[in-house]
C-alpha cells in the first residue's frame, strides 16, 4: 500500500464581504488531492483537503516541504503497524522532520490540508464514514448521530443595511438554524448596538444569537463592548482582542458574565495550552474554537483534546471554527459541542452534503465513506481540477 500521487491547487474563495480585521476580497484556498494504490470499483481511492477559511493558499510550502517529504518516505513508514491502512500519526511525524518548535504560522496550514486528506483517505479504505471511524477508536464506539451547528454570517457587505441583515437571517432560521452569529467591530459601538438589536427582533432570544469581533479590540474597547453586550444575554462573545493577548482576555473573562469563545487562530497544541494556562477561561462557560484544518490537522487536535482533559474541561466546550465536512465528522465522532456552518459564504468549501437537511438546529454527519466531500456536488467539480 503507497501513495502514489499528490497534487494541489490554488483556488478563489474571494467575496466582497469584511468582517472587523480583513477583507475577502482576494482570499484563496489550498486543495489537494492524495492518490493510492488501493482500487475500489476500478478506480484508485483518492483523499481529499482543504484549509478553512481565513487563511490563503499555501502551495509553496505544500510543494517545496511537506508534500516531497511524503512522496520520498518509505512507504511503509506510513503504513499502521499491521500495514493495512495509512497511519495520518505516522505521516504527521514524516511531514514534520526537520521542522523547528514554534513558528506555528501558515506551515500549520499546509499541515492541516495534507492531514484532512490522509484522513479522508484512511476512512475510505475502511469503508466508513470518518465520524464512526473515529468513534470506534478514541471514544469506544460511541457516535453523536446529530450534531449542533449555528449559522456564521452578518458580516459587513457594501450597501447592506439593518434590513438586509434580517433577511439573511430569517433566510439561516428557514433552513432550519436555530443559532446564528453576526460580525460586530467594524463600525461604531452604536452601530453595532442597531446590528444585535436588528438581529434579536429576527432570531429572539439573546442565547439564539454570538457575535464575533474577529480581534479588533484593545482592553479598553473590548470592556466597553462587553458592558453594552451584557442586557442581551448572548450566547457567546467571541475574540475580542488579539488571540495571542491572553492578558487581555483573562481580564475580559474577570470582567463579564457574558461567555465567551475564542481559538480559532490558534495553530498548535502548545497554544491553546497556553490559552487555557493564561487566558481566563472558564470551562463552565466558555467555548474553544480551535480549527483542525487550520492547526496541524486532526491528529495535532488530538493532542489539544487530551491536553484539555487534563486541565479539567469537557470535549463538550468545544466547536471548531470552519463550518466544513471535516470539523462535523470530528464533532460527532469525538463528542464535541458542535460544529459552525456558512451556509452563504465561502462557498463552495462551507456547508455539508447537499441533501443534508439542517433540523431544529442540527445536523446529521455524511454517511459515505470517508469525509463525504462526493455529496458535494460544487466542491467536487473543484477537486476534480486537481486531475484535468
Amino acid at each position: 500500500m503507497k501513495i502514489t500521487r499528490i497534487r494541489d491547487l490554488s483556488v478563489p474563495i474571494k467575496s466582497s464581504i469584511r468582517n472587523a480585521f480583513i477583507d475577502f476580497s482576494q482570499m484563496t484556498a489550498s486543495i489537494v488531492g492524495i492518490e493510492s494504490d488501493v482500487i475500489r470499483a476500478g478506480a484508485p481511492l483518492i483523499g481529499y483537503g482543504f484549509n478553512s477559511n481565513g487563511r490563503y493558499s499555501q502551495s509553496g510550502l505544500l510543494r517545496e516541504r511537506f508534500i516531497p517529504r511524503l512522496l520520498e518516505a518509505d512507504p511503509d513508514a506510513l503504513l499502521a503497524d499491521e500495514g493495512a491502512n495509512f497511519d495520518p500519526a505516522k505521516a504527521w511525524d514524516i511531514m514534520m522532520a526537520n521542522e523547528k518548535p514554534g513558528g506555528h504560522g501558515e506551515r500549520s496550514v499546509a499541515v492541516g490540508v495534507l492531514d484532512m486528506a490522509l484522513w479522508d483517505l484512511v476512512a475510505k479504505i475502511e469503508g466508513l464514514p470518518l465520524y464512526q471511524l473515529l468513534g470506534q477508536r478514541y471514544r469506544g464506539g460511541a457516535v453523536d448521530e446529530a450534531v449542533f451547528v449555528y449559522a456564521a454570517g452578518g458580516y459587513y457587505y457594501p450597501g447592506k443595511g439593518l434590513s438586509a441583515l434580517q433577511d439573511e437571517i430569517r433566510s439561516y432560521l428557514d433552513m432550519g438554524y436555530a443559532n446564528v452569529k453576526i460580525k460586530i467591530g467594524g463600525d461604531s459601538l452604536d452601530d453595532d448596538r442597531r446590528r444585535i438589536e436588528a438581529a434579536l427582533d429576527v432570531v429572539g432570544a439573546g442565547q439564539a444569537l454570538a457575535v464575533d469581533a474577529n480581534g479588533r479590540f484593545d482592553l479598553k474597547t473590548a470592556l466597553q463592548y462587553a458592558e453594552a453586550l451584557e442586557p442581551y444575554e448572548l450566547f457567546w462573545y467571541e475574540e475580542a482582542g488579539d488571540p495571542l493577548d491572553y492578558l487581555l482576555n483573562a481580564a475580559l473573562a474577570s470582567a463579564t458574565s457574558l461567555p465567551l469563545a475564542t481559538g480559532e487562530n490558534l495553530f498548535s497544541a502548545i497554544d491553546a495550552t497556553n490559552l487555557i494556562r493564561y487566558g481566563g477561561m472558564r470551562p463552565e462557560r466558555d467555548f474553544l474554537q480551535f480549527d483542525p484544518a487550520l492547526s496541524y490537522g486532526l491528529v495535532e487536535y488530538l493532542r489539544t483534546l487530551d491536553m484539555l482533559r487534563a486541565y479539567g474541561w469537557s470535549h463538550r466546550r468545544c466547536i471548531p471554527h470552519g463550518g466544513h465536512q471535516f470539523a462535523l465528522h470530528i464533532a460527532a465522532g469525538l463528542g464535541l459541542f458542535g460544529n459552525e456552518s456558512y451556509p452563504r459564504v465561502f462557498q463552495p468549501f462551507g456547508g455539508f452534503g447537499d441533501d443534508i437537511p439542517v433540523i431544529d438546529g442540527r445536523i446529521q454527519p455524511p454517511q459515505a465513506p470517508g469525509i463525504g466531500f462526493e455529496l458535494k456536488a460544487d466542491l467536487m467539480r473543484e477537486f476534480e481540477k486537481l486531475y484535468g
